[in-house]
């Protein structure tokens, strides 16, 4: 039985007397499933999702090892990308597919978004074993938080032993399951999950929006959130991105809620939940999320008094609403950040937010119209504005992009309070916004075509699906070549613990300037020197690559912006330059175990050319355009002549086990 529209789910205007039928986005409204069956499609969704992801990266992992100077993978998924883009979008004009039974539908569509997130991103890095980025920039401290998440079933820091950890461990702490039921590595299972996860994703995109809208709707929106994610690219970040694809169709359903009184509240709890899982994953979301759902309530609630309901009952109402979804998010958000609130972090200074690169400094303009990509934001702009009062998507597209705004704005005003908000990371969240309200847009255009000239329905909708299947595939073959491309070049030529690269060359180290080439030989001299278990060793070392493939603890954060504020950075330094300081190894094997912090059982450092040894203490720069500096501590060899300490040389370092 269908509901009627203001208790509906479907974010559309009712269909007026005079407009044509059979409307791609002016559709009769969607009832809003039960809870069961959200729950169900939701469960069965995730478990086919990660079952096709897992099949089809076996699959692939068994293609032959191809050196990474080859396009036959990007051929491959060119020609396959292109056939499932056909499929997705030419299946809603397909008779045959348009009367199957809903699980069939439900299942192509499902599998069908699996399939291509996964292939998108497994192909092109067949040759290696590292995700998008290697291990490069803020892939190091991924890895390293995935390698902390694997050693063990608990929370913990993936630097500091003993400390709770800072950043959401939700994420991290899944994919150190996975990593221990497939018997990996953390390193290693990085890829793998991370895949499983966009395809995830991609499928569970699908099924909210199929809560909002109709199915041929659900699939056109989610294939452009999924091709958005791909192109700018948020799919680098894959413990962001649910959060970023899901937000518009879960605001949607909150706004159905929060407007009608007569409207159930169980879609509040997904809302919830949805707010919960930004919280245990990527809390700028949950601020912004929240920050959200706030800003739609006020609005539900201006025009619910406007059409005669009193102050009183209106608050009372939204209140109550707004308390369900605060109440569980916050239940949700105490799994992973209780122990760092509890233990002493409220009030910690943030330094991770002391970051203003060039993409925060300057108001995104995803809808400059300098190609296909800028024009479909443009339309969707200006859809949203045209249609803000008459279609609920229009409505909280235009809420959710003037909130990304608003936050730039509040970034800007926190410098006066020497931070910022962290503004660019919401660049990704503008342009999917605007990119699916773009093809909302285009439906809109499409039944206003078929409105005027119906005796040419057939060849305007050909002409229609011909041109969204060669954007999607282009938009897919641009990613491949653009942005993506910075994430496949240091996937397919970082180094492997073995000090080799993906190529399986021969790398001479005296030849060769990167760090990681001289990993293997390092982790090889701690194992021999150390206690021979990583969770048990304490490193001092400024060697980055070395740090990702060992659950060690870290005596000293070598990246401010990502150390735990529980940490006590600056004292760290203040202890190393101390060591330093040193007249004898006596006096430097007191200080570095009557310190206030656990001392280093193993220490790397560099050679310096006056045949000292150094560490590079790195400090935060704020504002500056370099986010942080370094400045040398020099240590005389002399300081570790003594049975306390033994040395080993490994090219330009020495490693110093500590006695």
């Amino acid at each position: 039985m269908t509901q009627p529209e203001h208790a509906a789910s479907n974010a559309d205007a009712q269909v007026t007397r005079g407009e044509a039928r059979g409307r791609w986005s002016h559709v009769p409204s969607v009832p809003l499933p039960g809870p069961g069956r959200v729950t169900a499609e939701l469960l069965i969704a995730i478990v086919g999702a990660s079952a096709v992801s897992l099949l089809l990266q076996f699959v692939v992992g068994r293609a032959p090892n191809l050196v990474p100077d080859t396009y036959v993978p990007n051929a491959a998924l060119s020609l396959i990308g292109a056939g499932l883009i056909v499929c997705l979008v030419g299946g809603l004009a397909v008779r045959c597919v348009t009367t199957a039974p809903w699980w069939v539908k439900f299942a192509g569509a499902t599998g069908g978004f699996a399939t291509l997130a996964t292939l998108t991103l497994a192909l092109p890095l067949l040759s290696t074993r590292y995700y998008l980025g290697g291990t490069s920039g803020d892939n190091e401290f991924r890895l390293r938080y995935m390698e902390r998440m694997a050693s063990g079933w608990g929370l913990a820091d993936f630097n500091y032993e003993g400390l709770p950890p800072f950043y959401p461990a939700g994420w991290f702490w899944l994919g150190g399951r996975f990593a221990n039921l497939f018997d990996l590595q953390g390193w290693e299972a990085y890829k793998p999950f991370s895949i499983t996860t966009i395809a995830v994703v991609a499928a569970v995109t699908f099924v909210l929006w199929r809560f909002v809208v109709r199915r041929r709707m659900a699939v056109l929106a989610s294939l452009a959130t999924l091709l958005m994610g791909l192109h700018v690219p948020g799919v680098g970040e894959p413990y962001a991105w649910p959060t970023t694809a899901w937000l518009l169709p879960v605001l949607v359903l909150t706004w159905n809620a929060l407007r009608s009184p007569r409207t159930p509240r169980w879609p509040l709890v997904l809302t919830g939940i949805y707010l919960g899982v930004c919280a245990m994953t990527y809390t700028l979301h949950l601020a912004f999320g929240a920050m959200l759902v706030v800003l739609l309530a006020v609005v539900a609630g201006v025009l619910r008094v406007r059409t005669g309901t009193s102050r009183g009952e209106v608050v009372r109402s939204l209140v109550g609403r707004v308390a369900v979804v605060a109440v569980l998010s916050a239940v949700l958000m105490l799994v992973v950040w209780a122990p760092y609130l509890f233990g002493g972090g409220l009030g910690a200074e943030n330094v991770a937010a002391r970051y203003l690169p060039a993409t925060s400094a300057y108001f995104p303009t995803p809808f400059k119209p300098n190609g296909p990509i800028g024009l479909l934001c443009l339309a969707g702009l200006a859809w949203a504005v045209v249609r803000v009062r008459a279609h609920r998507v229009a409505l909280v597209v235009l809420m959710t992009a003037g909130a990304v705004y608003l936050w730039f704005v509040l970034s800007t005003l926190a410098l006066a309070f020497d931070t910022t908000l962290l503004a660019f990371r919401f660049n990704v969240t503008l342009k999917v916004t605007l990119a699916v309200a773009g093809v909302f847009a285009a439906t809109d255009l499409l039944n206003w075509g078929l409105g005027r000239w119906h005796e040419w329905r057939t060849q305007i909708t050909a002409v229609v699906a011909v041109v969204a299947i060669g954007l999607g595939v282009g938009v897919l073959q641009d990613s491949l070549r653009g942005p993506m491309q910075e994430g496949f070049e240091p996937a397919l030529s970082d180094y492997y613990p073995n000090g080799r690269t993906p190529e399986s060359r021969h790398h001479i180290p005296s030849e060769e300037e990167d760090e990681g080439i001289w990993s293997g030989k390092l982790l090889a001299a701690v194992d021999e020197l150390g206690t021979g278990t990583p969770e048990r060793e304490t490193v001092l070392s400024e060697q980055h690559h070395m740090l990702v493939f060992r659950p060690f603890w870290l005596f000293h954060d070598h990246r401010p912006h990502y150390t735990n504020p529980l940490s006590r950075h600056d004292e760290r330094a203040e202890e190393i330059d101390s060591w330093a300081e040193s007249n004898n190894p006596q006096e430097l094997y007191q200080r570095m175990h009557d310190g206030p912090f656990i001392p280093p059982t193993m220490v790397v450092l560099k050679k310096g050319e006056d045949g000292n040894y150094f560490y590079t203490v790195k400090y935060d720069t704020f504002p500056r355009k370099t986010a942080a500096l370094g400045r040398k501590v020099t240590f005389e060899p002399s300081l570790f002549d003594s049975p306390r300490f033994e040395k080993r040389d490994v090219g330009p370092y020495v490693v110093i086990a500590v006695r």
